[in-house]
C-alpha cells in the first residue's frame, strides 16, 4: 500500500471539485485536508499537494502562494490562462513542482501523441488539420484547453509554432483556405463532458482521430493520480505526459 499523503482541493465547490473529491474519497492512501474556494484562506501547511480546478486568477494566487513558502506541490487544471498567467504559473514552478495539464484523461493524452506523429508524417502542403471541440454551455473559454494541446501536438509534429499555423475562426467571405494552417471549431450546448476530434483532410483521404468523454469522473481521477506523483518531484512545470511516463526525464 502506498504511503498516504494529505491533499487539498481548490474549486472544492464547483463540477470538477465535486468529482475530485469524490475520486480522493473513494482512495485509501489519501487524507482530504482542506476543501476551498477564491475567497477562502485554507492552511496549506495541512497538504502536501493542492489539486485545482477554479479560475485563472484563482489559480495564480494559489500557485503564487504556494511557491511563497515552499509548497505544498500543485495539479492544475484551470483553462484559459492568458500568457502573463501562464508566466505566473511558470514563475511559481521555479519553487515547487506543479502538474499542469488541459486534460487529465489517458485517452485524450494518448490522442495528443497520435496527432503529433500523424502531423509529422503527413505533409502540410497535401494535409489540412481541423480541430473541433464540444463542452457543455456553462464552459466560458473557448477553444478548450484540451483542443489548444491537440493544436499544439499537431504544430510540434510539423516543427512549426501553432501560433503561426493558427487559423482564425471562419465567418463570412474569407477566401480559400490557406495551405498549412490550423483550424479550430468550438461548440457550446446542453451538458456535453467533452468531445475532441482531429480531421486530417487532402483532396483523396480524410484521417480522424477524436475522443469522448463518457462520465467527468475520469478527469478527475487523473487529476488525483498527477497528485499522487507530483507531491514527491522536484520543482518544475510537469504535464501529464510526464505523469505517465512518456517523457523520458
Amino acid at each position: 500500500m502506498s504511503a498516504i499523503f494529505h491533499a487539498g482541493i481548490s474549486g472544492a465547490r464547483g463540477r470538477m471539485g465535486r468529482a475530485v473529491s469524490a475520486a480522493l474519497d473513494a482512495r485509501d492512501d489519501v487524507v482530504v485536508s482542506a476543501r476551498f474556494d477564491r475567497g477562502e484562506t485554507p492552511d496549506l501547511s495541512l497538504c502536501d499537494v493542492v489539486i485545482d480546478f477554479s479560475t485563472p486568477e484563482a489559480s495564480v494566487e494559489l500557485a503564487q502562494a504556494c511557491a511563497d513558502r515552499g509548497g505544498p506541490a500543485l495539479v492544475i487544471g484551470s483553462t484559459g490562462l492568458t500568457p502573463e498567467q501562464d508566466a505566473a504559473i511558470l514563475k511559481a514552478a521555479e519553487k515547487i513542482a506543479i502538474v499542469r495539464s488541459g486534460n487529465f484523461s489517458l485517452g485524450v493524452n494518448i490522442l495528443i501523441g497520435l496527432v503529433e506523429h500523424a502531423a509529422q508524417r503527413l505533409d502540410g502542403r497535401d494535409w489540412d488539420i481541423e480541430i473541433t471541440e464540444a463542452h457543455h454551455r456553462r464552459k466560458v473559454d473557448a477553444p478548450s484547453g484540451t483542443a489548444l494541446m491537440l493544436g499544439e501536438a499537431a504544430a510540434n509534429g510539423r516543427a512549426e509554432d501553432l501560433d503561426a499555423l493558427r487559423s482564425p475562426p471562419y465567418d463570412g467571405v474569407g477566401g480559400a483556405r490557406e495551405p498549412g494552417k490550423i483550424g479550430f471549431s468550438s461548440i457550446r450546448a446542453g451538458g456535453i463532458i467533452g468531445e475532441h476530434t482531429v480531421l486530417f483532410a487532402s483532396e483523396d483521404e480524410v484521417l480522424t482521430l477524436s475522443h469522448s468523454a463518457i462520465d467527468r469522473s475520469l478527469f478527475a481521477k487523473g487529476a488525483v493520480a498527477a497528485a499522487a506523483w507530483v507531491r514527491s518531484r522536484k520543482p518544475g512545470l510537469y504535464d501529464m505526459q510526464d505523469v505517465l511516463g512518456f517523457r523520458q526525464a
